[in-house]
């Protein structure tokens, strides 16, 4: 393995260092945007059941809020649901933009690699191809050798960008659309929460 990245030439550094990257954050995403980590089915259920009940006070909201994304949500519209629904509405998407941005946190990385690693492996590519018709000048066609070595180079190259590229590709989507089904889930039971405190529509909260 080390002779095949070693034939590759310097060009498989930064490519080896992109798929540390890739497995890195898609670790680190993996485990940080676990569903019943950022939006606990019942966490508005229990919530309802203390607003009913009049035992959310300051530190319940503290604790609300530290639990997970969608507590962080929750405990902003809460905060100024008595100065009205739009007012209410406005803490909530707020609070919302800041926890997207955290969720979406790395995945421009795995995006930015899944872009450059095959322009890497190109890069490679040209050199191994350069370093063919060099040969070729200087030794002839004879020294198969070295034209062996460059050839060699390029598509090494070529393979390990696309290596990278690929499972980095598949992260970001897949990432990338778990961040995007979190989302619709706190946005409804955001809704279900402002509904619910206001009282316009009768909403089917779950009760815990």
């Amino acid at each position: 393995m080390f002779e095949i990245i070693a034939a590759g030439g310097w060009l498989m550094l930064p490519i080896l260092l992109c798929s540390l990257a890739v497995v890195g954050v898609s670790l680190e995403r993996f485990w940080t945007l676990n569903p019943d980590k950022i939006a606990p089915k019942n966490l508005l259920g229990e919530v309802w059941n203390n607003i009913r009940a009049k035992q959310l006070d300051v530190e319940s909201l503290k604790q609300l809020k530290q639990g997970s994304a969608l507590g962080t949500i929750l405990a902003a519209g809460i905060s100024n649901s008595r100065h009205g629904r739009d007012v209410m509405k406005d803490s909530i998407e707020e609070a919302a933009s800041s926890v997207v941005h955290d969720m979406e946190r790395y995945l421009s990385v795995l995006g930015t690699i899944a872009a450059v690693t095959p322009l890497l492996g190109l890069l490679g590519t040209v050199f191994g191809m350069i370093e063919v018709f060099t040969a070729i000048m200087v030794q002839g066609t004879g020294n198969t050798g070295a034209l062996a070595g460059g050839i060699s180079q390029a598509l090494i190259t070529t393979a390990a960008g696309l290596c990278v590229a690929i499972p980095a590709m598949i992260a970001h989507r897949f990432f990338q659309r778990r961040v995007d089904s979190l989302v619709v889930t706190m946005e409804q039971e955001a809704v279900k929460l402002v509904d619910a405190i206001h009282g316009d529509r009768k909403v089917d909260v779950k009760v815990v």
